[in-house]
């Protein structure tokens, strides 16, 4: 297990797009230090896929992030299993297009806030919400949470709600003991991102801008999960842990 600072024994973690990429890996560095892991998300296939490679120490849960009713659902199994609620991380999220915004229809706009910010909201709301004693609260933004990217004011939008809403609730429940930071990954290749960061193009120039001179993994997300979730960062709350290889730096 290591440092007993950053052993998650005994709690309770739930982790939103848990079925893939980030969140999938995410969801097992959290199972590695000891947190049972429920898993969210609304393909049930890459749940249990995801489940297999964790084994015990884990549930799936079905559930859409953006409807309240789903939200609800997920508290109370979670609750009705395990009894309480120890770290929430709020990673489901969504980017579809990648449009000028003369070319964004208000639909393609309410998509992505409904998944990536009202899904954040509504969890923190009810699942944060349900956390006694203490807990700790990730929210995962995006370097385009901190500067805008062309062609992306949706998922900008979006991502920088989320480090400012996350900064208001860490005021708002610092008396709870409830500790809420982002974590605020760079580009990192997975199946939905492939595809742009393989571009001849376009992911040249977003390799070029990266100093690191490579893309992140998932793995590359598990350390710093681990420290926001774990006792290790229990001085730390309403910040962003950016890691981006560099991205922001220049």
């Amino acid at each position: 297990m290591g440092d007993a600072t950053f052993d998650l024994g005994g709690k309770v973690c739930i982790v939103t797009g848990a079925g893939r990429g980030i969140g999938r890996g995410m969801a097992e560095a959290l199972a590695r230090h000891g947190g049972f892991v429920v898993l969210v998300g609304r393909t049930p296939a890459t749940l249990e896929e995801a489940a297999a490679a964790i084994g015990d120490r884990c549930m799936v849960q079905v559930a859409d992030v953006s409807r309240e009713a789903d939200v609800l659902a997920l508290r109370d199994a979670v609750l009705a299993r395990c009894g309480r609620i120890d770290v929430l991380v709020n990673n489901a999220g969504v980017n579809p297009i990648f449009r000028t915004i003369d070319r964004v229809s208000l639909e393609d706009w309410q998509n992505i806030i409904d998944v990536n910010l009202t899904g954040v909201f509504l969890c923190c709301r009810h699942l944060g919400g349900a956390m006694g004693g203490g807990g700790s609260i990730i929210n995962v933004s995006s370097v385009a949470g901190h500067g805008g990217l062309p062609r992306s004011v949706p998922y900008c939008a979006s991502k920088g709600g989320v480090e400012m809403l996350t900064k208001a609730l860490a005021l708002d429940w610092a008396g709870r003991g409830v500790r809420v930071n982002t974590l605020a990954p760079g580009w990192v290749d997975t199946d939905l991102t492939h595809g742009l960061l393989e571009h001849d193009v376009h992911g040249k120039r977003l390799l070029e801008h990266t100093p690191m001179g490579r893309f992140a993994t998932p793995a590359d997300m598990a350390g710093g999960v681990v420290f926001l979730a774990s006792d290790a960062s229990g001085f730390m709350t309403g910040q962003s842990l950016v890691i981006d290889g560099g991205w922001g730096a220049e």
